[in-house]
């Protein structure tokens, strides 16, 4: 008989009740249970014969998997809820049809394309800092970047004590006391883009995600989302290194 046991928080990330990450956390609380017994980091379990909850509520497998793309606007958090009662992008997707979350992050004062799923597998194979799957962004900065700063960004600078990975970026407009960019980044640390302005000495007046891998924001209003087509799926499994013939 073929096994078919995987690992916990594996399989909690798959049934789209926390990220990897999460999952271990809750596991470490004593929330996760199988079987009826408290599980344990590096438990294993069988999806078709085991009985898993959470705090109490048994988990089932999700049979369909949602893959959507939300233009999140500026002043909603990249959380599926907040102990402080700030604007969740949860409350964007509650009609979805299923429980989604975000893959990857855009922080509170930024905007554009977030993409969230309830498929575990492909939200990790998507955000592993391994797969550096490119992310276009539009960035308004004050007062003017020289050619000196596009270097920087080009070539890479310190930030949090590392060097950034190179990323493209160019001008594509000029006004006064303002310039608009577009920078493609190739790695995903928090705030980058923030933190690489201003240790240029550039204020960030407005950043918003364009686009990422194969997939453009495009027309979709702010606060709206949409599911992807097949081949867009398609593309992004394809660019993160995933095996696609389940899809």
């Amino acid at each position: 008989m073929t096994d078919d046991r995987i690992r916990l928080q594996k399989y909690l990330s798959m049934c789209a009740v926390a990220s990897r990450r999460k999952a271990e956390e809750l596991i470490a609380q004593g929330k996760v249970k199988v079987n009826g017994k408290v599980a344990q980091i590096g438990d294993k379990v069988s999806p078709k014969h085991d009985t898993v909850t959470v705090s109490g509520r048994k988990i089932v497998g999700n049979k369909k998997h949602y893959y959507i793309m939300l233009h999140k606007p500026r002043g909603y958090i990249t959380t599926m809820d907040d102990e402080m009662g700030r604007k969740c992008v949860a409350e964007l997707v509650r009609d979805v049809g299923a429980r989604v979350y975000p893959v990857g992050r855009l922080d509170k004062d930024s905007e554009g394309l977030l993409l969230m799923t309830n498929d575990g597998e492909f939200a990790n194979h998507m955000t592993h800092p391994s797969k550096h799957i490119p992310k276009t962004y539009r960035v308004t900065v004050r007062p003017d970047v020289t050619e000196d700063m596009l270097t920087a960004f080009t070539t890479g600078m310190e930030i949090d004590g590392r060097i950034t990975a190179p990323a493209d970026a160019h001008v594509i407009e000029k006004q006064d006391n303002r310039v608009v960019m577009e920078i493609v980044l190739y790695e995903g640390r928090n705030r980058q883009i923030r933190k690489m302005c201003e240790s240029l000495g550039l204020e960030v007046a407005r950043l918003k995600r364009t686009s990422m891998g194969s997939l453009k924001l495009g027309m979709l209003p702010p606060g709206k989302w949409r599911e992807l087509k097949e081949d867009e799926v398609h593309k992004l499994m394809v660019s993160s290194g995933m095996k696609v013939n389940k899809f």
